[in-house]
C-alpha cells in the first residue's frame, strides 16, 4: 500500500450495503437515491455485498444466499442490470466516494456456469459428485489445485475493474483461498487500476501480503465476552497490542459492532452490547489502527435482525439523534491531524482509554465499559482541552474529576 492510500484509510469510513434489504424495491437504482445522505454522514467507501446472480439448485430460502454465485461476470437480475450498476459506480465517483465489491473465491453455486463449461474447476468425490465445503449445502468447493480455475476467477475480477471502474474488493473468507491466488489477483487487477483497496475477511497476518485491511474477529468476540461474563478491559488491550506488534507497518483492521453475518445470525448490536453500543462505536472510529464499518441501517439505527435468504426490508424509522452521533464521530475521525504518538491509559478494569498525539491537537478518549460509574482524577488531562461531544472548553488539571456513567464516553482534544 502506498503512502497516499495509507493516509486515505486513516480517515476513511466503510459502509456495507445489503442491496436486497436496503429498500422495498431491493434494487441498485433504489439504493442510488441514498448516496447523497450517506455522503452527508461522512461515508467514504461502499462495500456492496455480492451483486451476482444467485444459484437456483439447493438454494436456501426463497431468494438464496448472496454468496452462492451462479455467474461471476453478471448482475443479479433481482438488483437490476449492468447499466444500473455502472450508473451506481458513476454516481459514487461523482460524490468522491469509492465502491468495492464482495468477492467469493472459495466456492460457487451448484449451477454455476463453470459446472457445465469447466467442471474441473470444482472438487469432486470418488463418485464424481461436486462437494460442498463444511455444511454449506448451497455451494460447491472450488478446486484450488487447478490453476485454470484461479486464472478464470482472476479474469472475472479484472472484468469488473476494467469495465466498470470499481475501486476494490472485499474478499469473503479470504483464508480459505490460498494466499498466492490473492497476491496474483492484486497484481493482475492492479495493472488495470493501481490504487485498488483490498479488504480481507480473515485475521491471518500473512494475508497482509495481498490486503490493506483484515478483520478484527478476536476483538469483537472479546468485547462480547466482556459484557456476557464481566471480564475486565485488559484482555481487550492485550489483543490490540499483540496485533499491532505482530503486524507489518501501514496496515489496518476493520472494526465493527455489526455486519451482515452478525446481524442475521447473532443479533443486532443492541442485542449484543445493549447501552454500550455508542461507547464501542467511539472506539472503533477513533482507534488509530482501525478502519470502521457501518452496516447499512446502523446509522438510523436498525433495530431488527434481517433475514438472510428472504426479503426483509430495513425499517427506515430514523432517529436523528443517532444519525447525528454518527456524523459527529466521523467528523472527529476526519479532523485528527496529529498521529505521532499512541498509548493506552490505565484507568482501571472497566474503562478503556487511550491517548493520541502530543501537544496541540492531541486527544484523550475514555469509554466506561463497566456497570458502575467511573470517576477519574488524572494528569493525563493537564492543560486546555475541548470536550468534543459536549462542545465545552475547559482548563483541566491533575485533580479534575471526570465522571462517566456505565456506557458513557468522553473525547478531549487539547487546544
Amino acid at each position: 500500500m502506498n503512502r497516499q492510500q495509507h493516509e486515505y484509510l486513516k480517515k476513511a469510513v466503510i459502509y456495507e450495503v445489503n442491496i436486497r434489504q436496503y429498500t422495498e424495491q431491493g434494487t441498485i437504482n433504489a439504493f442510488i437515491e441514498h448516496l447523497p445522505r450517506l455522503k452527508s454522514i461522512g461515508v467514504d467507501i461502499l462495500w456492496l455485498m455480492p451483486i451476482f446472480p444467485i444459484g437456483q439448485k439447493n438454494r436456501k430460502g426463497s431468494l438464496g444466499s448472496y454468496y452462492s454465485i451462479s455467474n461471476f461476470t453478471e448482475i443479479n437480475p433481482e438488483f437490476g442490470t449492468k447499466d444500473d450498476f455502472q450508473k451506481l459506480v458513476n454516481a459514487v465517483h461523482k460524490l468522491d466516494m469509492k465502491v468495492m465489491i464482495d468477492w467469493v473465491a472459495n466456492h460457487a453455486a451448484w449451477d454455476n456456469v463453470w459446472t457445465i463449461q469447466h467442471p474441473d474447476f470444482f472438487e469432486r468425490d470418488q463418485h464424481g459428485h461436486f462437494l460442498s465445503p463444511y455444511d454449506w449445502t448451497d455451494v460447491i468447493q472450488i478446486n484450488h489445485q487447478n490453476p485454470h480455475a484461479h486464472q478464470a476467477m482472476q479474469n472475472a475480477m479484472c472484468y469488473w475493474v476494467r469495465e466498470f471502474d470499481i475501486d476494490g474488493f472485499r474478499a469473503d473468507l479470504a483464508h480459505l483461498t490460498p494466499l498466492h491466488f490473492w497476491i496474483e489477483a492484486r497484481k493482475k487487477t492492479g495493472a488495470i487500476k493501481p490504487d485498488l483497496l483490498w479488504l480481507a475477511e480473515t485475521e491471518d497476518l500473512q494475508y497482509y501480503q495481498a490486503f490493506d485491511i483484515i478483520f478484527s474477529w478476536k476483538w469483537m468476540h472479546a468485547t462480547e465476552d466482556l459484557f456476557k461474563y464481566g471480564i475486565n478491559v485488559y484482555p481487550l488491550i492485550e489483543i490490540l497490542n499483540n496485533h499491532r506488534h505482530q503486524s507489518p507497518v501501514n496496515v489496518f483492521q476493520l472494526f465493527f459492532t455489526c455486519n451482515h453475518d452478525e446481524n442475521s445470525w447473532n443479533g443486532t448490536e443492541f442485542e449484543k452490547y445493549g447501552h454500550f453500543v455508542k461507547a464501542l462505536t467511539v472506539f472503533n472510529f477513533l482507534y488509530p489502527f482501525s478502519v470502521p464499518l457501518i452496516y447499512g441501517g446502523q446509522e438510523i439505527p436498525n433495530l431488527k435482525r434481517l433475514l438472510f435468504f428472504d426479503k426483509d426490508t430495513i425499517e427506515w424509522e430514523v432517529d436523528e439523534s443517532f444519525t447525528s452521533f454518527y456524523k459527529k464521530i466521523i467528523e472527529i475521525r476526519k479532523s485528527i491531524y496529529t498521529d505521532d504518538f499512541f498509548e493506552f491509559l490505565d484507568k482501571g478494569e472497566t474503562v478503556l482509554s487511550f491517548k493520541r498525539g502530543i501537544g496541540e491537537g492531541s486527544m484523550v478518549v475514555m469509554m466506561n465499559l463497566g456497570n458502575t460509574e467511573f470517576v477519574n482524577s488524572s494528569n493525563d488531562l493537564n492543560g486546555e482541552f475541548v470536550d468534543i461531544f459536549n462542545d465545552s472548553k475547559s482548563i483541566l488539571h491533575s485533580n479534575f474529576g471526570i465522571s462517566l456513567k456505565s456506557g458513557e464516553y468522553a473525547v478531549f482534544l487539547r487546544c
